[in-house]
C-alpha cells in the first residue's frame, strides 16, 4: 500500500525558500511494515488530484508546525492547513485510513471541530499511558515519548472520535474514530531506537487490517 505521508515545512531564510522536510526513519519505519511512504507536497492548488495520481490507499499525518490558527503558533504553515484539510475532507468521502500523529492527531481533532490547549510538561519526555476501556488496540503500550506544546483534554475531543488512552495529566494520548479507519496518536514512533512492536502493530491495523472500532 502506497501511504501519503504529511510533511512539515521549515522556512530558510537564507535562500529565501520554504521547504517541505521528512524525517528520514519514516521511510524506514513504514518500509519495514511493506508500506511504501509517498511524501505530500505543499503548496499544491489541487492535493486530492494529486492522491489520486499517485494511487495511494492511506494517509499518515506527521508532526512539526503549529496550526496556523492557534494563538501563539510555532512555524505556522497556513500550505500545510490546507493540503491536509484537504486530504481528510476526501479521506472521510471515500473511508481512506488516517493515522495522525502529534501535531496529525491534533489536526485531524481540530478538522472535525474539536479544541487544542496548550499544555506543559510535555516536550522532551517520556511518561506512562492509562489504558481506556476498550482500548483493544492499545493494550500494549506501557510508555510513549512526548514532543508537543498542545493536546487535547477529553473536554474539546471532537464528535465521532474515542479517547483510547490519557496522559498523566489527563491528557488524551490516542483516539480512534467511530465510524472511519482513522486513529491518532500524541507520540513519535519513528523517534524510538529500535522502533517499538506496539506502534508497529497499530500502523497494520490502521493501513492493513483496518482498526478495531467498538
Amino acid at each position: 500500500m502506497r501511504i501519503g505521508i504529511t510533511q512539515r515545512v521549515e522556512v530558510v531564510e537564507s535562500y529565501g525558500e520554504r521547504r517541505d522536510c521528512l524525517d528520514q526513519q519514516w521511510g524506514v519505519f513504514l518500509e519495514g511494515l511493506g508500506l511504501t511512504a509517498v511524501p505530500v507536497p505543499n503548496g499544491l492548488a489541487h492535493p486530492v488530484a494529486w492522491m489520486d495520481a499517485m494511487g495511494v490507499g492511506g494517509i499518515l499525518l506527521t508532526g512539526g508546525n503549529d496550526l496556523s490558527s492557534l494563538p501563539g503558533a510555532g512555524k505556522p504553515a497556513p500550505e500545510r492547513d490546507h493540503t491536509e484539510a484537504s486530504l481528510l475532507a476526501a479521506a472521510r468521502e471515500r473511508e481512506i485510513p488516517v493515522l495522525g500523529v502529534c501535531r496529525g492527531m491534533q489536526m485531524i481533532n481540530y478538522w472535525l471541530g474539536g479544541q487544542l490547549e496548550p499544555v506543559e510538561g510535555h516536550t522532551a519526555v517520556r511518561h506512562g499511558l492509562k489504558l481506556l476501556p476498550g482500548a483493544v488496540d492499545f493494550i500494549d503500550f506501557r510508555e510513549v515519548n512526548s514532543f508537543h506544546d498542545w493536546g487535547i483534554y477529553p473536554d474539546g475531543l471532537a464528535s465521532g472520535l474515542t479517547a483510547r488512552c490519557l496522559a498523566p495529566d489527563g491528557t488524551i494520548e490516542a483516539y480512534t474514530h467511530d465510524t472511519l479507519p482513522w486513529a491518532g496518536i500524541m507520540w513519535h514512533p519513528e523517534r524510538e531506537t529500535p522502533f517499538a512492536g506496539p506502534d508497529q502493530q497499530l500502523f497494520l491495523q490502521v493501513f492493513r487490517e483496518r482498526l478495531c472500532r467498538h
